[in-house]
């Protein structure tokens, strides 16, 4: 397969979308939970989350605010100025899927997709009941990016919940053990298997690679 700059924008909508949502390989597939200021709680699968630094702790997704098609989840961050981040767990990928449905707003995704809300903390968005891995975040800010519209929602952390039988030493979450979920694509999703772990790289220490 050869495609051209020409080629992209000629393709069909459907494969053009899962080629170039492909391409980036695995990514993090996660649920995140919301609540409106009325209280009607949203839940949304995105492959978006990326880490953006540690001190402070702050991660961000892509979202495209809303136009035409309601934004639940990007609604209810503006509004309340808190959501979660919840890694999907193997034996939730159906429901956390179908999450991706254009739901009303009154409708919540967790009683429609089998999915169980949790509130932990007294924090103010829901948690995923399911999920291994859980992040509380606050909102920090919105940077938008024209070209097409979608903006970076980068956020705190302000609670990490997972549980002691899945941390390593040295503070490695064991991904695998936790059964969190990969996603490549709109809708193909992969287990994560830990190959190999290695030491912090410095220059100095270089292991003798074969040439």
């Amino acid at each position: 397969m050869h495609w051209t700059k020409e080629d992209i924008k000629k393709a069909n909508r459907i494969e053009r979308l899962n080629v170039i949502n492909g391409l980036t390989g695995i990514k993090p597939a996660n649920l995140i939970g919301s609540i409106s200021s009325n209280g009607h709680e949203n839940l949304a699968i995105f492959s978006s989350v990326v880490h953006l630094g540690s001190n402070p702790a702050i991660l961000g997704f892509i979202i495209r605010p809303s136009t035409d098609v309601p934004r639940n989840t990007y609604e209810n961050i503006l509004e309340s100025g808190f959501y979660t981040i919840n890694h999907v767990h193997a034996s939730s990928v159906e429901k956390a899927h179908f999450t991706s449905a254009k739901f009303p707003k009154d409708i919540s995704e967790f009683e429609k997709c089998g999915l169980n809300p949790e509130y932990k903390n007294n924090f103010k968005a829901p948690f995923v009941k399911e999920s291994t891995v859980k992040i509380g975040m606050r909102f920090i800010e919105e940077i938008p990016i024209p070209i097409n519209g979608t903006s970076l929602i980068i956020g705190e952390i302000e609670h990490i919940f997972i549980p002691d039988e899945y941390m390593e030493e040295g503070g490695h979450i064991n991904l695998e053990s936790s059964s969190s979920t990969g996603v490549s694509g709109l809708n193909s999703y992969y287990k994560l298997q830990k190959t190999r772990q290695f030491p912090y790289a410095r220059a100095s220490e270089l292991p003798a690679f074969d040439q």
